[in-house]
């Protein structure tokens, strides 16, 4: 696992998250903030050393990351971020 890299694809993760027109409607997140809220909550595990499964679910296909990504129009970049990620935080 590259520490770096990883760290880099969630930062770029939830800029992407708080864009201000997004569409949480197919993401399982009522709003941005419960979606920072969670997100945030599972980068503080990384950052102290954890590897919370939720993280890597949020990733997969038809996951609430991907569901966001479409219905606010960043699909390619949610695409060469969970390339990254999968690179970068390998399953167990």
């Amino acid at each position: 696992m590259d520490p770096a890299n990883l760290m880099d694809v969630l930062a770029r993760t939830r800029e992407l998250i708080a864009l201000p027109d997004n569409d949480f409607a197919w993401s399982g997140w009522d709003d941005a903030d419960e979606a920072l809220r969670e997100f945030d909550a599972l980068v503080a595990e990384v950052t102290a050393g954890g590897r919370p499964a939720r993280l890597r679910l949020l990733f997969l296909p038809t996951g609430s990351l991907q569901e966001l990504s479409l219905s606010s129009g960043w699909g390619g970049a949610y695409l060469e971020l969970a390339k990254r990620f999968d690179a970068t935080f390998p399953a167990a």
